[in-house]
């Protein structure tokens, strides 16, 4: 192969993986712009539409340790093949019928699939593009930011154009991933999770196992209060800017607004990390805008709420990638890439299924967001605390 043909196989495979990326969230964060309508056409509490995005958060973190096993059996090429067609599944069945049984075995399958794709695709980039992954990350950070925005901006005005028909809204996010998955299987060369002699060799002298190192039970950590910020946000900002008189149309555009925000520095705080590569002075800045943002969220009005969600955006951009970047970094080998990612991806996302139904529990008890703001605040000074350990360790 030239040097011609293998910029063109590299740049291929990186728009695979943005495209990839993008089938990561619409599942789940296509359920809150709609939070509100679903309540009353389901006749469901709070608790239980909050299950809608626990369950595949939950899955997302039960089921990612199978990406190892997974990927060495089938190879990266048709093990996400696989995974992109149940996202098509689980995304289709929701056009069948108005039901919540559905809707929860459907969020069930969607966080499976998300699960494993989530820490093949780092591992992945790690062994493909091993001295740009800070970029290729961002990429694919950048993917699963727009697929937010997408689900977030045109979930309503499907929902809308269809004449409030809420399947349709929400299920016509399997041409997504059909299209994802036609594009992956084009692109990618097929190969098995085998390691060459010397890899191997180096694996077992080096390996280390995560659930037994400190360091990366503190990235777990950090990882699960982050990702419990952006779902908790993802699925309560509408109803909580409702709850402060917005119209359904003007809360779910703010919505769109954050995840158009997230989407553009999903792409641009990896790029500015080429540069200035800190993780720990990243995530100090990030920490306190992050409690500032909220604190305005909760006390704002007008155009204070605006810049509030401007901040919250900014901070949730940055906090992600550095998510997917940071056992990354501490990886020696593919072989660590992936268990760490694993271990983290697995216990970070069991971690944030916790909250967004703790929130919709605390809101059927009191009938107000006191308690979430609380939670927001709460989350935001235990990434601040969880970067300080990062820093002595």
């Amino acid at each position: 192969m030239n040097n011609k043909q293998w910029t063109t196989s590299i740049v291929f495979a990186v728009v695979s993986i943005f495209f990839v990326a993008l089938n990561m969230r619409p599942a789940v964060t296509g359920i809150g712009p709609l939070f509100n309508v679903l309540i009353e056409s389901l006749q469901v509490s709070n608790t239980q539409m909050s299950l809608l995005t626990s369950i595949p958060v939950f899955c997302m973190g039960l089921f990612a340790p199978l990406a190892v096993p997974l990927q060495r059996r089938l190879g990266t090429k048709s093990a996400i093949a696989l995974l992109l067609t149940l996202l098509a599944l689980a995304n289709g069945l929701r056009l069948i019928k108005e039901s919540y049984a559905l809707l929860v075995v459907t969020s069930f399958v969607a966080g499976f699939a998300i699960a494993i794709i989530g820490p093949m695709l780092n591992a992945f980039i790690k062994e493909k593009f091993p001295s740009r992954f800070t970029t290729v990350v961002g990429v694919y950070s950048f993917g699963i930011g727009t697929g937010a925005t997408l689900s977030a901006a045109l979930t309503v005005s499907f929902y809308n154009g269809f004449h409030n028909n809420w399947t349709i809204a929400l299920g016509s996010w399997a041409v997504l991933a059909v299209f994802a998955l036609i594009i992956w299987l084009l692109v990618i060369q097929n190969k098995k999770g085998q390691l060459s002699v010397q890899e191997e060799n180096i694996t077992k002298e080096a390996a280390r196992n995560p659930w037994k190192n400190g360091r990366a039970w503190t990235i777990l950590l950090y990882f699960g209060l982050q990702t419990s910020l952006f779902f908790s946000m993802m699925s309560w900002l509408t109803p909580m800017l409702q709850d402060k008189g917005f119209s359904l149309v003007a809360a779910s555009s703010m919505l769109t607004f954050l995840s158009i925000v997230q989407m553009i520095g999903n792409i641009v705080v990896p790029l500015l990390m080429e540069k200035w590569s800190s993780r720990i002075h990243w995530l100090l800045s990030l920490g306190i805008m992050g409690v500032i943002g909220f604190a305005l969220l909760w006390i704002g009005i007008g155009l204070m709420l605006w810049v509030a969600v401007l901040i919250i955006g900014i901070v949730l951009s940055g906090l992600f990638p550095i998510g997917l970047l940071l056992p990354l970094d501490e990886a020696r080998n593919n072989e660590e890439a992936n268990s760490w990612s694993s271990m983290v991806l697995s216990g970070g996302f069991m971690m944030s299924a916790v909250i967004p139904t703790l929130i919709g529990y605390c809101y059927d008890l009191t009938g107000n967001h006191s308690f979430t703001y609380t939670i927001f605040l709460v989350l935001m000074l235990g990434i601040i605390g969880t970067t300080l350990v990062l820093k002595k360790e």
